[in-house]
């Protein structure tokens, strides 16, 4: 087992799974103390790693894609405060902080985890029911139907349209932009049969947010609600599905060593060593055995 603890939060290695526990220090943010403890399962992870900075050090994950219904909703847009897939690491614990990075890329190896997609989310997404006040509304959730409510704020021709009820079985996407800048952000919700060509200003099935503390929480309730939508891959059969990939040469195919099946298998070697599942020497043997089959 490997484990690090700070007070951005504890990480805890199982080999099988990363245990990732906010901390209670007040610089953790609102978001990520509401999300809780998160359990990432080793077949979710595409990559580990850890940046030494000046003052601190950083420990980051990255996800395959498509395994995390938060990941999805937000689509990269969470900044380093409030995304729980990173961890602060002070000076005295670099150490630490890399010995957990090794112990996680050699489990990955071992058990042969590919960093491609995946056609199923391998996380649950935040628990519900869920209720987030921010912007001109408050957005609940309780695993079945979103409701939308406003507040005094709110634009009069959007509170005109009243309290709004969406049942997921309407709902064929959801969406949290963050505010930036002078743009405001928004969590909207795709309605089967709606227009969505209307600011989040106006839209009846949109929270406007403008920037302010509690608007990362929205980010909670979009991804509640995707992980409760179709998966994104749509299940295609086109997609390969999720095994595992062989490191020691070419994967099967079914004409034997097909010349551009090797090449795929190489480019995937590459990709492998640079997001640290694989070593420099580890990269090397496994590159080696498969041009031997070119």
């Amino acid at each position: 087992m490997a484990e690090i603890i700070q007070k951005d939060g504890t990480w805890v290695f199982d080999g099988d799974a990363l245990r990732l526990t906010p901390g209670h220090d007040k610089s953790v943010s609102l978001l990520r103390r509401t999300l809780g403890e998160l359990v990432v399962p080793l077949g979710a992870l595409a990559g580990v790693s850890f940046e030494q900075g000046r003052k601190n050090g950083r420990l980051r994950l990255r996800l395959r894609d498509g395994a995390d219904p938060l990941t999805h909703a937000t689509a990269g847009r969470l900044t380093e405060p409030h995304d729980p897939y990173q961890l602060v690491v002070e000076p005295d614990r670099y150490g630490v902080a890399e010995y957990v990075v090794d112990e996680v890329r050699n489990a990955l190896l071992l058990d042969q985890v590919p960093s491609g997609p995946v056609d199923t989310y391998l996380l649950p997404g935040p628990a519900v029911p869920l209720s987030v006040s921010a912007g001109d509304g408050t957005a609940s959730f309780d695993g079945e139907q979103v409701r939308l409510e406003w507040n005094w704020k709110t634009e009069d021709a959007k509170a005109a349209v009243g309290e709004r009820v969406l049942p997921v079985a309407d709902i064929e996407g959801v969406e949290w932009l963050p505010a930036a800048g002078l743009e405001n952000g928004c969590l909207r919700f795709v309605v089967r049969g709606a227009p969505t060509t209307a600011p989040a200003k106006y839209d009846p099935n949109a929270v406007e947010l403008w920037g302010f503390k509690k608007d990362p929480l929205m980010a909670l309730v979009a991804a509640a609600v995707q992980a409760r939508l179709p998966h994104p891959s749509g299940r295609s059969a086109a997609r390969p599905p999720a095994g595992k990939p062989v490191l020691d040469g070419a994967a099967p195919a079914a004409g034997g060593d097909d010349h551009d099946v090797l090449l795929r298998r190489l480019r995937e070697l590459g990709e492998l060593h640079r997001d640290g599942v694989l070593t420099d020497d580890e990269f090397a043997l496994a590159k080696q055995a498969v041009l031997k089959r070119l």
